[in-house]
């Protein structure tokens, strides 16, 4: 055990101390707020700056033609269709004027197409335009057809738009209001943590085993300690490491999380100083706004954080010594990093099926699929995360992380006599038929 203590100190130090450590450790929140808010920046900036494109409307019907409203990207113009003879003609003539010609033909009360003419492929944006602005005058052309007085109007007041409020019951027959999405983003979010981290810190494992092996280091630290010691002191080393970074951004989180509660509180209490009534103020946000809010975080709250995060530890340290005792196996297994992708690439294949299943059980978390893929231990660190925000049955969740820490016991097992063998072969290219007779002798 104390051969085994310094392996494990001198891996996390020596991964800690490293300058890439702390830029990932700062990188990897901005990259993960850099996703969410980049989609947005970018459709910002796609129509900012952006010149309005012309584009002529021929419309056969002379009905539709100036129903056509002018969007931020384009601006109709209507002609007649008796004063164009010839379209491509009058486009030619337009030159860079024009960006598109539309025909509405004189059937399209019956046929519902329309014909876009371009000299380039035909923007989706000018395409959705046209056909959402159309259908809908269309359709209310229709509705006017029939001569009811007011018919129209009639529609327009009989579409209801149903808010569902969820609503949980609890043992003492208390009630919580809940929020689907709110579950639907914590699991999705603590699943594709536990996906990333261990695709990351697994190649970590692999990238070092090969490393020492390569530089033929491997064979003084063995003299000393077993191969199972030094396999196990790299696993758990880095394991401390990973769950030292998740320690971090937590402690980040909670502080920022913090701070944006006191400038809201802040924000708020100058918006009533600064109301010409406060009084009238206030009493609008006990009615509205305040109603609201507290819906908002009666949903937040009743999200059971402790059982959800706890269980995050459990099958972030089981998924990570199931699939890193395999990553350290097969590194031990290969002399160069660039032989190592026929045995990686499987694990790999493994994992993204997780994460797509997890993605798919969204959808139905108390499904069959997602029951037998949270009990399969290489896929349930993912899927189960999905689901633990729906209120997995406590027996589910029990079984499933005894099936998956006793299969990471049992891949530790393999990998160890995998590794005693491989740690020392070169100049070998190794099979899995070699693999399984490592395992076997």
């Amino acid at each position: 055990m104390s051969k085994l203590k310094l392996i494990i100190a001198r891996e996390y130090m020596s991964m800690v101390g490293r300058k890439s450590f702390i830029i990932m450790t700062i990188l990897i929140p901005i990259l993960m707020i850099a996703c969410v808010l980049l989609p947005i920046g970018i459709g910002y900036l796609n129509h900012e700056g952006s010149d309005t494109e012309s584009v002529a409307v021929i419309d056969e019907t002379g009905r539709y033609g100036s129903a056509l409203h002018d969007t931020d990207l384009y601006h109709f113009v209507p002609l007649r269709a008796d004063s164009i003879a010839n379209p491509r003609e009058f486009y030619n003539n337009a030159g860079e004027s024009l960006t598109a010609l539309v025909i509405i033909p004189a059937d399209i009360d019956s046929a519902h197409q329309m014909t876009i003419y371009s000299d380039k492929t035909v923007n989706a944006s000018l395409k959705m335009a046209l056909g959402r602005q159309l259908s809908d005058t269309i359709t209310r052309a229709h509705v006017a057809s029939y001569g009811v007085p007011n018919l129209q109007q009639m529609i327009d007041e009989s579409s209801v738009n149903v808010e569902v409020k969820s609503v949980k019951w609890g043992e003492d027959g208390s009630e919580t209001e809940t929020s689907t999405e709110i579950a639907m983003g914590l699991g999705f979010v603590l699943a594709f943590l536990i996906y990333m981290f261990v695709l990351m810190y697994g190649a970590m494992i692999m990238n070092g085993v090969i490393e020492e092996k390569t530089n033929r280091i491997v064979e003084v630290i063995v003299s000393s300690c077993k191969p199972f010691e030094l396999m196990m002191g790299k696993i758990i080393g880095v394991a401390l490491v990973g769950l030292t970074q998740l320690a971090i951004w937590v402690v980040v989180m909670l502080a920022l999380s913090m701070v944006a509660g006191s400038m809201l509180g802040l924000a708020m209490g100058d918006t009533l100083n600064m109301a010409n009534d406060p009084a009238a103020l206030q009493a609008a946000l006990a009615q509205g706004g305040n109603a609201d809010m507290s819906s908002v975080v009666q949903a937040i709250l009743s999200v059971n954080y402790l059982q959800i995060f706890t269980a995050f530890v459990f099958y972030f340290i089981g998924g990570y010594l199931l699939y890193a005792a395999l990553f350290a196996a097969f590194g031990s297994a290969v002399d160069q990093a660039a032989d190592a992708s026929q045995f990686t690439t499987p694990i790999i294949i493994i994992m993204i099926i997780a994460l797509y299943a997890g993605m798919a059980c969204i959808e139905n978390p108390n499904g069959p699929m997602a029951f037998w893929c949270s009990m399969i231990p290489f896929t349930s660190p993912i899927v189960m995360m999905v689901r633990l925000p729906y209120d997995v049955p406590v027996w589910q969740l029990v079984l499933s992380i005894i099936v998956l820490f006793a299969t990471a016991a049992l891949m530790v097992w393999i990998a160890s006599r995998i590794y005693r063998t491989g740690i020392l072969l070169y100049g070998k290219k190794t099979s899995y038929k070699d693999i399984f007779g490592w395992i076997r002798r």
